[in-house]
C-alpha cells in the first residue's frame, strides 16, 4: 500500500527515551493519521492505542493506560466531574456540521420540539451528547422530555435501521453513510448553535513530568494538520483504506471537516466552559467543573 509520509519534525532528544502511550480512533483525527503514515518522534516509542470513543479514551487516561489523546468536547467534562486529572494542552477547530441530529426521511418528526416524548441514541459523553443538549436547549426542551438511548454509533445504526429509535445523533463519517443510505432529514447540525472545539489532552502526570515531548506532540500534529489541509485526495485515500469506509463518503466527510491544531485560547477555553456549564445545568453531569484551572499552555515554534 503506497503511503504519503509527513515529514517528521526534528525534536532534540530527551535525556532518557521512553514509550509513549497515545490513544486515537480509526475513523477520527489527526492522530489516527499520523499512525496510518508511521510518523515518529525521534527517540521514543510510540505505543498505539485504538478506542472506539471519547469516553472510553479518557477512562483509559485516568488509569494511566495511556499518556496522550484526542476527543471532541463533551468527553473531558464529563470526565473532569469525574475526577480525571487530566490538562487541556491543544484544540482543533470547532465542528459545524461534519456531527448532526436526523430522523428517517418518512418520519412525521419535522423539528427539535417534535422529539418530546421521543427516543433519541447517541454515545453518552460524546460530541453528539453536546450537540443534542444544545439543540433541545434552543428548542425549549430539556434532556427530561426525550428519552434518550445511549448507544454505539454501530449499535445505534441497527436500531434506526430497525426503528428500534425515532432519532439518532452521531458525527462523520457514519452521519455522511447515513445521508447515503437511508436520505435522512437533519434536524440540526451546529448551526446556530454554541460550538464546541476538539481537544488535545494529556495526564496531568504526563505534561508535568514530560513538557518537552507534549509539546513535540502538539508541533507534529500541528504539522500533520497543515499537510492535511493540502493534501485532500491523498487524505481521501487514506481515510479510505484506513477505514473501509467508501470513497464517496469519504469524500463528503473531508468536506465537512477541518484540521489543525492551536494552543487552547482564552475563547476556546470559554466555548468548552459553555459546554459544561450547560451539562451542569441540564443534571448531566453531578457538579460543577472548571475549564481554566486546567489549561497547559502550549507555545508553538
Amino acid at each position: 500500500m503506497k503511503k504519503w509520509i509527513v515529514a517528521v519534525l526534528a525534536l532534540p532528544l530527551l535525556a532518557q527515551a521512553a514509550e509513549i502511550k497515545i490513544g486515537y480512533q480509526k475513523s477520527a483525527g489527526l492522530l489516527s493519521m499520523m499512525k496510518t503514515q508511521g510518523v515518529s518522534l525521534p527517540g521514543h516509542q510510540i505505543k498505539w492505542i485504538e478506542f472506539p470513543a471519547g469516553p472510553q479514551m479518557l477512562e483509559a487516561l485516568n488509569a494511566g493506560s495511556i499518556d496522550f489523546g484526542s476527543t471532541g468536547a463533551p468527553p473531558p467534562v464529563f470526565a473532569q466531574a469525574g475526577g480525571v486529572d487530566l490538562l487541556y494542552v491543544g484544540a482543533e477547530p470547532a465542528p459545524v456540521n461534519s456531527e448532526a441530529l436526523f430522523v428517517p426521511k418518512d418520519s412525521p418528526i419535522r423539528t427539535v420540539a417534535d422529539l418530546r416524548g421521543k427516543r433519541v441514541a447517541f454515545q453518552k459523553g460524546s460530541g453528539s451528547h453536546f450537540l443534542l443538549a444544545s439543540a433541545l436547549q434552543k428548542a425549549g426542551l430539556k434532556f427530561s422530555d426525550i428519552t434518550p438511548v445511549y448507544l454505539s454509533p454501530s449499535d445505534a445504526r441497527a436500531a434506526f435501521v430497525g426503528g428500534g429509535i425515532d432519532a439518532w445523533v452521531v458525527w462523520d463519517p457514519y452521519f455522511a453513510s447515513a445521508q447515503k443510505a437511508y436520505q435522512v432529514r437533519v434536524l440540526s447540525d451546529y448551526t446556530g448553535l454554541p460550538l464546541a472545539n476538539g481537544f488535545y489532552l494529556a495526564s496531568r502526570k504526563f505534561a508535568e513530568q514530560s513538557p518537552q515531548l507534549v509539546s513535540a506532540l502538539l508541533e507534529q500534529v500541528k504539522l500533520t494538520g497543515k499537510w492535511a489541509t493540502e493534501h485532500p485526495k491523498e487524505v481521501s485515500t487514506i481515510l479510505t483504506q484506513q477505514t473501509g469506509v467508501p470513497a464517496d463518503i469519504v469524500a463528503t466527510w473531508m468536506q465537512r471537516t477541518r484540521f489543525g491544531a492551536t494552543p487552547v485560547t482564552p475563547d476556546i477555553v470559554a466555548n468548552q466552559q459553555r459546554v459544561a456549564d450547560l451539562f451542569y445545568q441540564q443534571k448531566l453531569i453531578p457538579k460543577a467543573v472548571n475549564i481554566t484551572s486546567r489549561v497547559w499552555t502550549w507555545q508553538p515554534k
